[in-house]
């Protein structure tokens, strides 16, 4: 697996996970799991059954934040200086259709929230504007539309 780029939020949020998962969740879930085998048979015992789902829940989780924390690649936008669009940076455009301003943030995979204007490099959004510079016109094709913007700031933060 390559390294994968990650803003300093990001791999601090992951980290924050595995922290909570490793120390809270886990001692949770080993504790309901003895409660739940105190209660006698195993075989029809839901809680028991529960409590042994979340554990594989648990430890599937706790494992793959751990490979994404081993393959992050940590990069500070505001140690980024470039007129170009690039990870991490913080653009303002001008949807050409609607005449509406969007801002977003070009973040890693596993940070993409569209909703909240953080798109994943990988997206199409972010692939077509990785590269482009102040003023140029981007013809985004993603799975729904087309759509056309203009680039109207670029800041690194």
């Amino acid at each position: 697996m390559t390294k994968m780029p990650i803003t300093p939020e990001g791999f601090q949020k992951l980290q924050e996970e595995l922290d909570r998962l490793l120390k809270v969740e886990r001692p949770q879930n080993i504790k309901a799991i003895a409660e739940a085998r105190a209660h006698g048979d195993l075989s029809e015992n839901a809680e028991y059954h529960a409590a042994k789902e979340r554990q594989s829940f648990i430890e599937g989780r706790i494992h793959e934040v751990q490979s994404r924390l081993a393959y992050a690649h940590v990069i500070d936008p505001s140690k980024i200086s470039q007129d170009k669009i690039a990870f991490g940076a913080s653009v303002k455009v001008l949807d050409t259709a609607t005449a509406e301003e969007k801002k977003f943030m070009l973040v890693g995979p596993d940070e993409g929230d569209a909703k909240n204007g953080r798109i994943s490099i990988n997206s199409p959004v972010g692939r077509a504007l990785i590269g482009k510079s102040l003023g140029d016109i981007v013809t985004i094709k993603a799975p729904a539309k087309t759509m056309e913007y203009e680039i109207l700031e670029i800041r690194f933060e």
